[in-house]
């Protein structure tokens, strides 16, 4: 990988916006290919410009200390460029016009605000999401030890900057993954870092929002859960080993409650109470993700569960309501239950919240907004995600419809039918009444016509 930087200086007058016969002098510096003009706030007048050797001319005390004045401006632009060079910053033209205007005064670096950041939203955010921003704050190191600098002037992040930093993530292999990431958890590493720059911005640390052009969007993804026959099976089925009983319990509680695994595992007797409605048992707890409160009825077979725990000795031992195990060994353990029950799909405990929406709440008749307020969303947006369409909903509906088509095929059936009676009717009290003779006619009309109605 060429590693090398041509870097060049270069005086010149702009003449287009001359006043009074007189030009502005800039700067011009060349790194890479990549120009960039400084203006250096003096003016000359256009014929005393010498263009070919780039001063003034004369020999007078005044043109000799306005060269001296070029002199000093090309060594200090010479001298930003080996401060970082040596410094191991990214060597750009935008770097050295910074640094030679003194726009970096303060010192603010790349690294700098990833740390103000981590400092901001330690009392702030929940221990996941944290964890998650550091996880970006070590792909955004790893890249500048690639690009074989030890920090970056905030002013110097351009989009140039977020295309190389996507183009790394998405050539990146994680340890331990098979493949590299995927569009959407690159895209989430670019968001996380577009938060923190913003920060920047707001704080009046950069000037320019680098971010103002960049567009990204997440690749629809079909969230997995499981069928009503599979949960059924799932929570009937008997387990000969203690553990993958209690993960199995685990996991069909949040199936039936919509409570996370985190939240799960910090549920204690004091979440448990009874309500007005003829004794209901309710969990009310605040998630840990948003810190947003949510109170739930328990359905009978979440209940079933807690009974079943209620003093067992390993609930007993750790003082909460179900037996506690980490999130890593739950889901392992899930692999060995789908195995045994017959899933084929790739059962994870997050899973059973996506259950819980789908196949308990929502294809049951819950409305969405009830669903989004047990789940804990802050947006109904984030709840619309589980709003699919199963295959028997698609059948009840095809089937309701077949309903109504049939209804009409019949009405419209005996209106035809009716139509035909009343023709045939008509034309056979045409040959009945087709021999009388004018005077006859009148006299049966009068009869029909005196005739009274029948009340019948």
């Amino acid at each position: 990988m060429r590693t090398s930087k041509t870097f060049s200086i270069q005086f010149w007058m702009d003449t287009k916006k001359s006043k009074k016969s007189e030009g502005l002098i800039y700067a011009r510096i060349n790194v890479d290919q990549k120009r960039l003009s400084i203006s250096l706030k003096r003016k000359l007048a256009i014929e005393q410009w010498d263009s070919k050797n780039q001063k003034q001319l004369g020999a007078s005390q005044i043109a000799k200390e306005f060269n001296r004045y070029l002199d000093l401006s090309k060594s200090k632009l010479f001298r930003c460029y080996q401060e970082l060079r040596d410094n191991g910053n990214e060597v750009t033209s935008k770097a050295i016009k910074s640094l030679f205007l003194n726009e970096d005064s303060n010192g603010y670096k790349l690294l700098e605000l990833l740390n103000y950041h981590s400092l901001k939203i330690e009392n702030t955010h929940a221990i996941g999401s944290i964890r998650n921003f550091k996880v970006t704050e070590g792909y955004i190191i790893r890249f500048l030890k690639k690009k074989k600098l030890a920090d970056i002037s905030l002013s110097s992040l351009n989009f140039e900057f977020l295309c190389n930093f996507e183009n790394y993530l998405n050539a990146y292999y994680p340890k331990g993954h098979p493949k590299a990431m995927s569009h959407n958890t690159v895209t989430k590493h670019i968001q996380r870092l577009r938060k923190i720059v913003t920060l920047a911005y707001n704080l009046e640390w950069i000037k320019d929002d680098p971010f103002r052009r960049w567009k990204s969007s997440f690749d629809k993804v079909d969230r997995e859960f499981l069928s009503n026959s599979e949960l059924l099976n799932l929570a009937t089925h008997h387990f000969m080993i203690d553990r993958l009983d209690r993960v199995r319990d685990l996991f069909v509680f949040s199936s039936y409650t919509g409570i996370s695994y985190v939240d799960i595992k910090n549920l204690t007797k004091k979440n448990v109470w009874i309500g007005d409605d003829e004794g209901q048992k309710w969990i009310s707890t605040y998630r840990q993700k948003t810190n947003s409160k949510i109170k739930i009825p328990l359905l009978f077979r979440a209940e079933q569960i807690l009974k079943k725990y209620d003093s067992h000795p390993v609930t007993e031992i750790s003082g909460t309501l179900l037996p506690s195990i980490t999130n890593e060994k739950a889901n392992l353990y899930l692999k060995e239950i789908a195995a045994e029950v017959g899933i084929k799909k790739n059962l994870t405990f997050h899973m059973a919240r996506h259950t819980f929406a789908t196949t308990v709440a929502l294809s049951n008749g819950m409305p969405i907004e009830t669903v989004s307020k047990i789940l804990g969303h802050t947006k109904i947006t984030t709840t619309q995600i589980y709003a699919r369409v199963m295959d028997h909903k698609i059948k009840s509906d095809m089937d309701a419809v077949q309903k109504r088509l049939d209804e009409k095929a019949r009405k419209f059936e005996g209106e035809n039918e009716l139509k035909h009676l009343r023709k045939k009717i008509v034309e056979a009290e045409k040959n009945k009444y087709s021999h009388l003779t004018k005077e006859q006619l009148i006299e049966k009309l009068n009869e029909v016509l005196s005739e009274k109605p029948d009340k019948n």
